[in-house]
């Protein structure tokens, strides 16, 4: 049996949210099973995240959680899912999400979020792995962040081409068609 692809979900945990950014993470979670992929996210019960997480089991994914050991300590780890890694902190958290994933999704999320996808995305632009990066724009969240990285192209703190390190869609079905028919791309050095 071909094994499934796990896709790394990275998003917020706050339970503060409009509602709206709560029923979008249900559709989510619904679809990663759907499509038969596995997931690998945060391993909490709260916010986006438990959503995402309780919707993908629903709907028959394998779903790991790796949680930090200070996190796990406030009762927030998810008693569900099929496997939870304790990491001793944050740093070994985005490693060890790294090595069980196939593929990196961002979803509206705050600073962690933020945190965690830069670093994967500077770990692609310097050759360390060549895995999709997807930013999921529900409802535009990051569309200013998208203004910024435009900043950084015109002023040349990166070139044009890094561009083809991730991809950009508000469309589930388009993220899946972008996931099927992923190629590695090449890219220069950034020097």
């Amino acid at each position: 049996m071909q094994r499934k692809e796990t896709l790394c979900v990275y998003c917020s945990s706050s339970n503060f949210l409009d509602e709206k950014f709560y029923i979008f993470a249900e559709e989510f979670g619904k679809k990663i099973g759907e499509n038969g992929y596995n997931m690998v996210y945060g391993g909490t019960t709260v916010g986006m995240m438990g959503v995402i997480a309780n919707n993908a089991l629903k709907n028959g994914a394998e779903v790991i959680g790796v949680i930090p050991e200070r996190i796990a300590s406030f009762g927030l780890k998810h008693p569900d899912l099929a496997k939870v890694i304790i990491t001793k902190d944050m740093r070994e958290r985005k490693a060890t999400m790294e090595k069980h994933a196939d593929a990196f999704i961002t979803l509206p999320g705050g600073f962690g979020t933020f945190e965690e996808v830069f670093e994967i995305l500077v770990a692609k632009q310097l050759g360390y792995h060549n895995k999709p990066i997807i930013f999921f724009n529900f409802d535009g969240y990051y569309d200013n962040m998208f203004k910024m990285f435009e900043s950084v192209y015109s002023n040349n703190f990166a070139k044009e081409e890094m561009k083809n390190l991730y991809f950009i869609t508000s469309s589930i079905d388009e993220m899946y068609e972008y996931l099927k028919s992923y190629k590695p791309v090449e890219i220069a050095l950034k020097w």
